[in-house]
């Protein structure tokens, strides 16, 4: 039988250069303090026995992890996930976060923290224990949260805010928010449209408000009203139910309703058909963040898409050049997204009827 060949180790590397592990180490991480005759020798070592670098070696300098921590919401992920109710979050955090870790030799590392709960610092400080991050990435709610935020400036980990404005030290991204929900009420208002609803998201989510301000700021500007068409939910289908309902069962109802996400969307669309309401006959719809199911619902919505996976990389490339000390853009960074027109918006019932009564 063929003898297996054993693979490179920088055991290997070291014994056959002569040096130490810490300086094959500094070599393969490109340090500034090695001499340029040792880094020479060191990599014709590599070059003879064929060795690929692992984050173990890498790391042995102590300079670096090559992790990129990424911080979600417990409760939420757990309860999309038990639910398998089409959200894909996690899905596209992972794609932009894993892929771009993985072109600078990176890997990313995900934690499920609850951000309302007391012992929230106890259970980061565990985490940058175990895996002492070059970066964490924080998504809503954690941006905003104060005893996650300090925590990583007392330990001088450079951390990255995903759907946060706050001007400091961190590096902040947003994905246009307030300017998407304009387009959707504008893209309504060109319909026809004048008496168009908002679902709000919960509160403890700087998005949700940024998101109704772009709705009231657009209603302004086309000189439309807004009282009494304005409802909260916290992003649950059944939350959406009561929201939809509420806005739908007024003497002046609203010919469309914008949702700030897709349960909420989805909801109002079967309290709709509940009512006998047509979508988009007697109500339009818009939704926020286009996860795949809002595209096999009937009708598929018209939604605002989120670059999810765009944003979590370009957070990543940031974390990364703080890391390097490279000069970073301004903040916040901006990866906006766009809108994706389906089956469930049309002109108000009013201007349909006109329409038809005109042959």
């Amino acid at each position: 039988m063929p003898r297996r060949r054993q693979s490179v180790t920088i055991k290997h590397v070291a014994a056959d250069a002569g040096v130490s592990l810490q300086t094959v180490s500094r070599v393969i991480n490109n340090e500034a303090n090695v001499r340029p005759q040792m880094k020479e020798r060191v990599q014709k070592s590599i070059d003879k026995l064929g060795y690929v670098p692992s984050i173990a070696a890498r790391r042995m300098s102590g300079s670096r992890s090559y992790l990129i921590l990424a911080l979600n919401d417990r409760e939420r992920t757990i309860a999309d996930w038990r639910a398998r109710e089409g959200s894909d979050w996690v899905d596209q955090m992972l794609l932009g976060g894993m892929l771009k870790c993985a072109e600078h030799g990176y890997r990313l590392m995900v934690e499920l923290v609850d951000t309302h709960s007391d012992h929230v610092q106890r259970e980061l400080r565990a985490a940058i224990a175990a895996l002492q991050p070059d970066g964490v990435l924080l998504t809503p709610p954690h941006s905003d949260n104060r005893l996650i935020t300090d925590l990583l400036e007392d330990a001088k980990i450079p951390f990255a805010r995903i759907g946060s404005r706050v001007q400091d030290d961190a590096i902040a991204l947003t994905m246009g928010d307030d300017r998407l929900a304009k387009r959707a009420v504008r893209h309504l208002v060109e319909k026809g449209h004048r008496r168009i609803g908002f679902i709000a998201g919960p509160k403890d989510y700087a998005i949700s408000d940024w998101r109704k301000a772009g709705w009231m700021e657009a209603m302004a500007e086309a000189g439309l009203r807004t009282d009494k068409l304005c409802e909260r939910g916290d992003f649950g289908f059944a939350s959406g139910e009561r929201a939809a309902r509420k806005l739908l069962e007024r003497r002046e109802r609203p010919t469309a309703i914008i949702a700030s996400n897709d349960q909420m969307a989805m909801a109002a669309n079967a309290v709709a058909h509940d009512m006998g309401l047509r979508v988009p006959g007697d109500l339009s719809l818009v939704s926020f963040d286009n996860t795949p199911v809002v595209r096999f619902v009937q009708p598929p919505l018209t939604a605002i898409d989120q670059p999810i996976a765009e944003t979590v990389a370009r957070a990543v490339e940031l974390l990364i050049a703080a890391k390097n000390g490279d000069e970073l853009p301004p903040m916040p960074v901006v990866v906006e997204g766009e809108l994706i027109e389906r089956q469930s918006v049309s002109r108000p019932p009013s201007q349909l009827a006109a329409a038809r009564a005109n042959g």
